[in-house]
């Protein structure tokens, strides 16, 4: 049996809620012990005491809440730096103001820390900063004016929380990163595969009717051009992974095979899409084509008349360059633009027939391939030389749009 890639998806922030469980519950004990050695000196233990009891229940039952991202809910952030702000506005309650001018701890004293960090772990550098900053003002409050001390730890605080929160959103945009390459790592094995597998059955079979079909002739003949036509497709299937699922119908006035593919209608606010996967199915046994090896993305509407020119160009090919011409696709992802050229190795068009073509009505370049990208705000070049067949350069800008890009137009094959 033949074993598959399986990716697995590491969490690189995990550790860091683990972590910070830990440190939830070491500091509710520290702070609880700072309070049981220094119990004689408060001017009014029981406010401390009611305090810490909340705060023992409070850290425990929340345990599950600081287990992962999805637990620690924005609901469950705000309640808890409450209770860590509670905790410093009360320290006057409970102790003196001597004591607190001598630099006397908080009633949670670093456990408020933990509260700070769970925003950054949560919400990154920006989360970190607005709950540090509360915390902070909290502390001026509960000293009645700013000392060396207070000063420091809230620096300290500020400073470690923002820089927690920074690594966090680092670290977890370097996992989807990761996550991505690890995907195509696999989908690529996969592909290559399914490519030996292919290669060795279904493709040479169809080279092999494509030989004796030619061999043969008559009906066999055209069926041996049918099986050559469906093994380029399947090569480029399994190269690229790009032909998305088509019809193969035949058009028996200019013995041609037309793949028609089944797009679904999008609409402007849809994702971009990818250009090769709408060009691929072009690919032929005349037809080449040439591609980036990353995707090429464009807005739907864009992508689909852009297409469409595409093939009025290739219509144009098989109907006036002739059976046994044939045409070379290249697409370029430039830096101001997309390029797409095809061009053909017929005879070329002879000078002023295209604007005669255009008097007598017939208006393939005109519309088809020129008006289509003039409606989404691009451009057809044309350039061809009598015997040396025929060029055409379709360009689009990276901010093309226009009234005509709202809704793709259907054209004819």
């Amino acid at each position: 049996m033949a074993k598959r890639e399986r990716v697995v998806r590491m969490s690189v922030e995990q550790p860091l809620w683990r972590a910070l469980t830990a440190y939830r519950v070491l500091t509710m004990l520290y702070a609880i012990g700072l309070f049981a050695t220094a119990y004689g000196r408060f001017a009014r233990p029981w406010p401390a005491i009611v305090y810490y009891v909340v705060l023992s229940v409070w850290t425990l039952a929340t345990l599950p809440k600081v287990a992962n991202a999805a637990s620690c809910t924005k609901r469950f952030l705000a309640v808890d730096l409450a209770i860590a702000l509670s905790g410093i506005l009360l320290t006057p309650l409970a102790d003196s103001h001597e004591r607190i001018l001598a630099g006397g701890p908080t009633l949670p004293s670093i456990w408020t820390a933990g509260s700070v960090l769970a925003y950054a772990v949560k919400g990154g550098w920006r989360w970190a900063a607005l709950a540090s900053t509360l915390v902070a003002a909290a502390n001026l409050v509960e000293r009645g004016a700013p000392a060396r001390d207070t000063v420091h730890n809230v620096v300290l605080v500020w400073v470690a929380s923002i820089a927690i929160g920074y690594v966090v959103e680092v670290a977890r945009a370097s996992e989807r990163t990761l996550a991505r390459a690890l995907e195509i790592e696999a989908a690529t094995r996969e592909r290559e595969r399914l490519a030996r597998d292919i290669h060795d059955s279904v493709l040479q079979v169809l080279a092999m009717v494509q030989r004796r079909g030619s061999a043969l002739g008559g009906e066999a003949a055209e069926l041996g051009r049918l099986a050559g036509e469906q093994e380029i497709a399947l090569r480029t299937l399994v190269s690229g992974g790009l032909v998305p699922p088509s019809r193969v119908s035949e058009d028996a006035a200019l013995g041609a095979v037309v793949r028609v593919v089944d797009e679904p209608d999008g609409e402007e606010g849809d994702g971009p899409v990818d250009l090769r996967l709408l060009l691929a199915p072009y690919a032929g046994a005349r037809v080449t084509l040439s591609q980036p090896g990353s995707p090429v993305p464009l807005a739907p509407a864009i992508a689909r008349e852009l297409a469409a020119a595409v093939g009025a160009a290739l219509d144009n090919v098989r109907r006036h360059a002739g059976r046994e011409a044939h045409a070379w696709i290249l697409i370029e992802d430039e830096p101001d633009g997309i390029v797409v050229t095809v061009r053909d190795d017929g005879p070329g068009i002879p000078e002023g027939r295209l604007a005669q073509a255009e008097g007598e009505g017939r208006l393939g370049v005109a519309q088809s391939i020129r008006g289509r990208l003039r409606d989404i705000g691009g451009t057809a070049e044309l350039v061809s030389l009598p015997g040396q067949g025929t060029e055409v350069e379709l360009k689009i800008p990276k901010d093309a749009g226009g009234p005509g890009a709202s809704r793709g137009r259907t054209g004819t094959r």
